[in-house]
């Protein structure tokens, strides 16, 4: 009975890494019962990415990554996590509130129609989250750090920012006037386990499945910093709302992967934290109030006399990916890294990725 009951939970972890989960098995009456889907999902996380590493090493006869991109986006995605060791995350928190001081109606916790609606309004609410992620310059801030990785693989996803949870929480506050705390709790936690193996090359097409998913051939258009990859694809479950608002485009032309304008780097801290410096920097450039404005609440790519989200064309060009292996200082010093291991920036990155781990070990409580 023992044994079968571990399968039926490993069947479970499974399928909720796929948010293939009904609303009997996952609907909960009080906030404090909802299972902390994503910290149990970290050994799904970890055999997902052995199985991506050993398709990609059969299918092509090399790794989608190296080591020290490997350490630092899973380093990213400890940091990212540990405001939730020591309480409940802040969107949860800000929701309760809201629900207990404020809602006007209260759907039934254990209705299919309410964990439907849930399942809309939350991808619904992330599509937005994500675009003035993209879109304001503030909380780009924050966001870059997601795509500061050249490469684009299982790891990449769980490279997460430590300060964008404490704006994301604005755009899931209306649901709180009607849809209870513990409802919202399991689908955000769905939702963003979903967005987990969207994150690969290994899968290329699902078919018809392309029409309403978000999938990995459409986050791989997100991640892209070719010119017609920037400010698409937003979608967190769904690729709809894409479609709807006229930000989506499908994978054309080679995807070559990361930021604009590269960091060449793999220290964690400088990844997390150098943006702010930087928008800092542009803020007190500008003397004239609308400027020091647009810097924050425009996008990353705006300049006095351009359009508000930049000038696609300046896009720099990028080279093909082939090319690109050979080139990229990061790259190479990536390549350096893993025959030596002696790099500095490496030793200061594997450093803080320790400190890190440790710091989740000793702390770890299980909060949502």
């Amino acid at each position: 009975m023992a044994q079968f009951m571990d399968v039926v939970s490993l069947t479970k972890g499974i399928r909720s890494m796929f948010y293939i989960v009904t609303p009997n098995e996952s609907s909960f009456e009080n906030v404090e019962d909802v299972p902390p889907y994503v910290q149990q999902a970290t050994p799904f996380f970890m055999g997902l990415m052995v199985v991506e590493l050993v398709v990609s090493l059969l299918k092509d006869g090399t790794p989608l990554a190296c080591v020290s991109d490997v350490v630092t986006s899973v380093s990213a995605g400890i940091i990212s996590r540990m405001p939730t060791l020591f309480a409940r995350g802040f969107e949860i928190t800000t929701y309760i509130y809201v629900w207990d001081n404020l809602r006007l109606l209260e759907l039934p916790w254990d209705s299919a129609w309410t964990w439907w609606l849930a399942f809309l309004v939350v991808d619904f609410s992330y599509y937005w989250v994500h675009r003035f992620a993209h879109e304001l310059n503030f909380l780009w801030a924050a966001h870059q750090v997601h795509h500061s990785s050249e490469y684009y693989n299982l790891s990449t996803a769980l490279r997460q920012s430590l300060t964008q949870q404490f704006s994301s929480w604005v755009f899931y506050l209306p649901m709180a006037l009607a849809v209870p705390p513990s409802v919202f709790a399991v689908h955000i936690q769905f939702n963003l386990l979903y967005q987990f193996w969207i994150h690969t090359e290994v899968i290329r097409d699902l078919g018809p499945l392309e029409w309403i998913l978000n999938t990995p051939s459409h986050h791989r258009v997100h991640h892209g910093r070719n010119e017609y990859c920037i400010d698409k694809n937003y979608g967190g479950a769904l690729i709809i709302w894409d479609r709807l608002f006229g930000t989506f485009a499908p994978e054309g032309n080679k995807v070559v992967y990361g930021l604009v304008h590269k960091i060449n780097t793999f220290e964690i801290f400088h990844i997390q934290f150098h943006y702010y410096k930087y928008l800092w920097r542009r803020f007190n450039r500008y003397k004239k109030i609308f400027n020091k404005f647009g810097v924050l609440w425009k996008g990353p790519s705006w300049k006095p006399g351009k359009p508000r989200l930049g000038d696609h064309a300046e896009v720099p060009e990028v080279l093909p990916q082939g090319e690109r292996k050979r080139e990229s200082d990061s790259e190479r010093g990536c390549v350096r890294r893993v025959e030596l291991w002696r790099d500095r920036e490496c030793e200061e990155g594997v450093e803080d990725s320790v400190l890190a781990f440790l710091v989740y070990l000793h702390s770890q409580k299980g909060h949502i």
